[in-house]
């Protein structure tokens, strides 16, 4: 696809960025801030989140959540947000013909939230329903443990969500003051991607995301530590038990051949069915329904975690040959039919992914707020097309044999 991408920056310093691509007739708007939960201090953790939930009880032209949701409704529009340790995002993808609405209506909302007093009583006792719904899940508390296993008590191993204890704690004096410390345009945007014929000239768009306010900004997050990987167990009494693996990859964040390199490797690891892991673990050796590997890079830190749903008397076995597996690909490498095999797979993946607008609009927000690179779908897919026999094989030979072991199930730390 051929993409036109154009960004001014409005008064309040937040960055626009209008990505048009061809053939859609959708918009998605999406504003997005360098406000995940890494930038919580320990007593703020879950704030990010909550905040997020907050926003959406309304704003200054759209009141109240009923006034938010009907006007999404009645432009066919999808809204939603999420946060994640590095970010929190809003965003809505309508027709192209409702751009105008769309942006008045998320602009509204997240720029000048209300934040009510009663409000916010109220949505705390669902998020904390949302907690407590997470930890009876053994498949969530195996990736809050895995993130504690690998990150400690640094902001990456905390939850997003945060605790009940917290949620309780929180005033809305304190949650003004997070986003005031956090919400600065310096270290947001706006993306604006798909069919962009209807979108506002220059002159409304900066009325209508100059709704945002000036805010200094905010102080720098706190690096990721030294990795120094524990092995944490919740004994339950299951036949099931969930496995979380993590290894620290000998991968630069800021490069991005490096990135597009442990992509592939992860792919032919585990991330599709002609994975390694898959054929071993589940095809060959029947250990498993569920097996996976999948590389994801912080702002300034990459992981490579492996995971399993298994029966709770095979995952011993399965942990085993997992970690051999991993130590086989360093020791020997990768065949070249693997390479070539993950290669087309991981870029034909992207390339199914970006005829979604809001896949644009979040890869966009990663590329500008998380890394600071320029927003390209083209480019993405390229860097995959590129990636080397060779690349891959250093990737492997650079994934050392020290791991974060995390497990939910009937099993002792000692076992692993």
């Amino acid at each position: 696809m051929a993409v036109i991408s154009t960004t001014t920056v409005q008064a309040n310093g937040l960055p626009v960025h209008c990505i048009a691509l061809p053939g859609t007739r959708a918009l998605t708007v999406l504003v997005a801030f360098d406000a995940g939960a890494r930038n919580e201090r320990p007593e703020e953790n879950g704030m990010a989140h909550f905040l997020e939930h907050l926003v959406f009880k309304g704003g200054e032209s759209y009141p109240t959540y009923k006034d938010v949701n009907e006007t999404a409704e009645r432009l066919g529009g999808v809204l939603n947000a999420y946060t994640s340790h590095d970010l929190v995002a809003f965003h809505i993808t309508v027709r192209a013909e409702s751009a105008p609405q769309a942006i008045d209506l998320l602009s509204d909302f997240v720029g000048r939230p209300r934040i009510d007093a009663e409000e916010l009583d109220r949505e705390r006792g669902v998020v904390i329903q949302e907690i407590n719904r997470a930890y009876d899940q053994p498949s969530t508390v195996a990736e809050y443990l895995i993130d504690r296993a690998a990150f400690g008590d640094h902001p990456l191993g905390r939850t997003v969500l945060g605790s009940e204890e917290n949620l309780k704690s929180f005033t809305r004096e304190a949650i003004v003051a997070f986003r005031e410390r956090r919400w600065a345009g310096a270290r947001g945007g706006a993306f604006l991607v798909g069919n962009v014929e209807h979108v506002p000239a220059d002159e409304d768009l900066r009325e209508l995301f100059g709704r945002f306010p000036t805010l200094p900004a905010p102080e720098p997050y706190v690096p990721a530590p030294e990795f120094a990987p524990k092995t944490m167990v919740e004994q339950r009494d299951t036949n099931q038990s969930h496995l979380r693996m993590i290894y620290r990859p000998g991968v630069s964040v800021g490069d991005v051949k490096e990135r597009a390199a442990l992509s592939i490797y992860s792919t032919l690891l585990g991330g599709s069915m002609g994975s390694r892991l898959f054929e071993e673990i589940r095809e060959k050796r029947g250990l498993c329904y569920s097996v996976y590997a999948i590389a994801h890079a912080y702002a300034d830190v990459p992981i490579l975690q492996l995971g399993s749903g298994l029966d709770s008397t095979k995952c011993i076995e399965a942990y085993t040959r997992m970690r051999e597996i991993v130590d086989e690909l360093r020791a020997d490498g990768p065949t070249e039919e693997e390479v070539q095999r993950a290669r087309a797979y991981s870029a034909g993946r992207l390339v199914l992914a970006f005829e979604n607008t809001n896949a644009v609009a979040r890869y966009g927000a990663s590329q500008r707020i998380v890394y600071g690179e320029d927003i390209d779908p083209d480019a993405a897919i390229a860097a995959l097309d590129a990636v080397t026999f060779d690349e891959v094989r250093e990737v492997a030979a650079n994934v050392a044999d020290n791991l974060a072991v995390a497990c939910v199930g009937p099993h002792e730390q000692g076992d692993f």
